[in-house]
């Protein structure tokens, strides 16, 4: 069987946030899905729960540390959605600004003008796993 690394899904029903015991990995209001550094206790039950494998432990400490994004040995991480680039009001992630190929397309599935919903009504899409019922919010195009 083949494998690729996969992003954090953002679901609509993590189970990430479920399992949590600190509630450090939780959900903000416009569905991304995070998880707080201050509060990890690193107990990972969150990677165990993830059904995308799609969060790692930190185990060494960092150096050259990003302001916006601090990460922290002991601590799960996984993909934010540039969550700091959004909050200081960037429309997108880097790397779909970084995707000169247009493969990478971010925005508001549930605002039916934005151009990802947009495009998720013109082509088909998949969700991965999706009969897990998790209703993740991470479109793929051609699998």
């Amino acid at each position: 069987t083949a494998s690729a690394p996969v992003m954090c899904q953002h679901c609509a029903e993590p189970p990430c946030v479920d399992v949590c015991p600190t509630g450090a990995s939780f959900k903000r209001a416009d569905g991304i899905v995070l998880v707080d550094r201050h509060s990890c206790i690193g107990c990972r039950y969150c990677m165990m729960a993830c059904p995308y494998r799609a969060r790692s432990f930190v185990h060494e400490e960092l150096s050259e540390q990003v302001a916006d994004v601090p990460r922290g040995k002991g601590c799960v991480e996984s993909c934010t959605l540039c969550v700091h680039r959004l909050d200081q009001g960037d429309k997108t992630t880097a790397c779909a600004q970084a995707c000169s190929h247009g493969a990478i397309l971010f925005g508001d599935l549930n605002d039916a003008s934005s151009d990802i919903a947009r495009k998720v009504r013109e082509i088909q899409t998949t969700q991965l796993r999706a009969d897990l019922k998790l209703d993740p919010g991470v479109r793929y195009h051609g699998l």
